[in-house]
């Protein structure tokens, strides 16, 4: 089974690697003994996140989740990085692929499936919801310092 890389850390970040995504299929998320997911693996224990969790999965040609979820408090964006698809939220399916981007609220039931012929990777970013305000928007700040590579 696949393992995620660690590229590089230190005390204000770390850095690691889930590899090529055309190879996400070689990673398998044992959940329990009866729920095993191909091509799925979770990053934010690996790079130390404190405020949110990222997954990569990859879904070959005629797979699905296989399931609906919700969620108790987080919200959850998905990011369709190759292939296409379907996505459902609440009983409503609509087309997905390279390029999509769908987010969905806590109470959303939705699952995914790769209706297409290549394999379909996704991103998603999960997060407590409702909490972002504008003053978050304006959080960054541009320092006075030369980059020196």
């Amino acid at each position: 089974m696949k393992r995620i890389e660690k590229v590089a850390a230190a005390e204000n970040f770390s850095a690691v690697s889930v590899g090529k995504l055309d190879e996400l299929g070689d990673y398998l998320l044992e959940l329990g003994p009866d729920v095993k997911i191909p091509g799925k693996v979770f990053g934010g224990a690996a790079v130390g996140a404190t405020g949110g969790e990222f997954s990569f999965q990859l879904f070959r040609p005629g797979t699905e989740t296989g399931f609906l979820h919700t969620h108790k408090n987080h919200e959850e964006l998905y990011f369709f990085l190759a292939g296409k698809g379907e996505f459902q939220v609440d009983g409503k399916v609509f087309p997905i692929g390279e390029g999509s981007v769908v987010r969905v609220a806590p109470a959303g039931k939705r699952s995914v499936r790769n209706n297409g012929d290549r394999p379909l990777v996704m991103l998603c970013v999960q997060y407590r919801g409702g909490t972002f305000t504008a003053e978050d928007a304006a959080d960054g700040v541009i320092l006075n310092e030369p980059v020196r590579w």
